[in-house]
């Protein structure tokens, strides 16, 4: 989605009328856009223009309507997260993961050692997408907070809980009997 500051016409074409775009023509874009004649007095919102709704809304739509769950309903999502980075002294590194389990409740296992750690916690999010990002900045956000040493991300798998437990029931992953808690490798 674009931002246009009120008072300013969209540079695609959008005359800022709902339902209403003038059609664009071969070559290079304008350099400006064009105050239609019709022009807003600085400062007065322009309208919004609707978008038809995709398949994915529609199939969504239907399924509540037949008394069906909603598709975006947030799941579980297994997360492993490892950092790498300079070697930092045992005790500080363990001191920092125990203060990071102490901010994120969902932690379930940590396994460090002087120059890497690896995390692993359930995180609830409406997709993949969203699940990943929230573990792309937990090692960041909390690295003042918690003390973390100044290590970088070096590898993230997010699976959901089926693809967990199928893997467990396989012989695959983390044994279910793996202590909660930060525990040296």
């Amino acid at each position: 989605m674009r931002r246009v500051r009120p008072g300013v016409a969209a540079a695609r074409g959008s005359t800022g009328e709902t339902g209403s775009a003038v059609p664009r023509t071969a070559g290079p874009a304008p350099s400006r856009a064009v105050a239609p004649a019709h022009s807003r007095a600085p400062g007065e919102e322009r309208a919004l223009t609707s978008v038809a709704a995709g398949e994915r809304y529609l199939a969504q739509e239907g399924a509540e309507s037949k008394g069906g769950q909603p598709l975006d309903v947030p799941r579980l999502w297994h997360v492993t997260l490892s950092v790498s980075g300079e070697e930092a002294p045992l005790k500080e590194v363990r001191r920092a993961l125990e203060q990071l389990a102490h901010d994120h409740p969902f932690l379930l296992t940590s396994r460090y050692a002087g120059d890497h750690a690896e995390i692993r916690y359930w995180e609830e999010a409406r997709d993949l997408h969203d699940a990943a990002a929230v573990a792309l900045r937990l090692w960041g956000e909390h690295r003042q907070t918690a003390g973390l040493p100044p290590w970088e991300i070096v590898g993230l798998e997010v699976i959901d809980r089926q693809t967990y437990h199928q893997r467990i029931a396989e012989g695959y992953g983390p044994a279910p009997a793996t202590p909660v808690g930060v525990h040296p490798y």
